[in-house]
């Protein structure tokens, strides 16, 4: 089964320019892999609503850090037994400090599969053994910060 769900993530960038990401389990699968937070858009929700209050649920920051700048990343994964492909928007949250990040509303879907969250440095992220989804999330982490500080100086 293939699947085009519309969906919506955030790149979180802490003040030290870390990048949060979420660990998960595919129950079906077996497959472990780190993404940004995010998930699907409800009927009627905005792609940036959307990404507020997933931001939220999945790892208790305040929605309201997801800035307005957004890149269309595509995707192509597998996740429980259903094949994505689809062009998600991948929105940019800036933190002044080191939040600390837990989920708060999880579904039981996540509840099952959701093994935690790390702040993790460029570094970090290029050592770690578990595949990262999209694996440039890196440079699309850079990308936001760019088009961000542009629109803050006018550029």
């Amino acid at each position: 089964m293939t699947s085009d769900r519309p969906a919506a993530r955030v790149v979180c960038v802490d003040a030290l320019g870390r990048v949060l990401l979420m660990r998960w389990r595919d129950t079906v699968s077996g497959e472990v892999f780190w993404e940004p937070p995010g998930g699907g858009i409800d009927a009627g929700e905005t792609p940036l609503a959307a990404a507020r209050r997933e931001l939220t649920e999945e790892t208790g920051l305040p929605g309201e850090a997801v800035l307005d700048t957004w890149i269309p990343v595509p995707r192509d994964f597998h996740w429980l037994g259903v094949h994505y492909v689809k062009v998600e928007p991948f929105y940019l949250a800036r933190f002044a400090a080191v939040p600390e990040a837990a989920p708060v509303v999880l579904t039981a879907e996540e509840s099952e599969t959701c093994l935690g969250s790390a702040w993790l440095s460029s570094a970090e992220i290029a050592a770690l053994p578990d595949p990262v989804k999209p694996p440039d999330v890196v440079e699309i982490a850079a990308e936001l910060v760019r088009r961000a500080e542009g629109c803050a100086s006018g550029a």
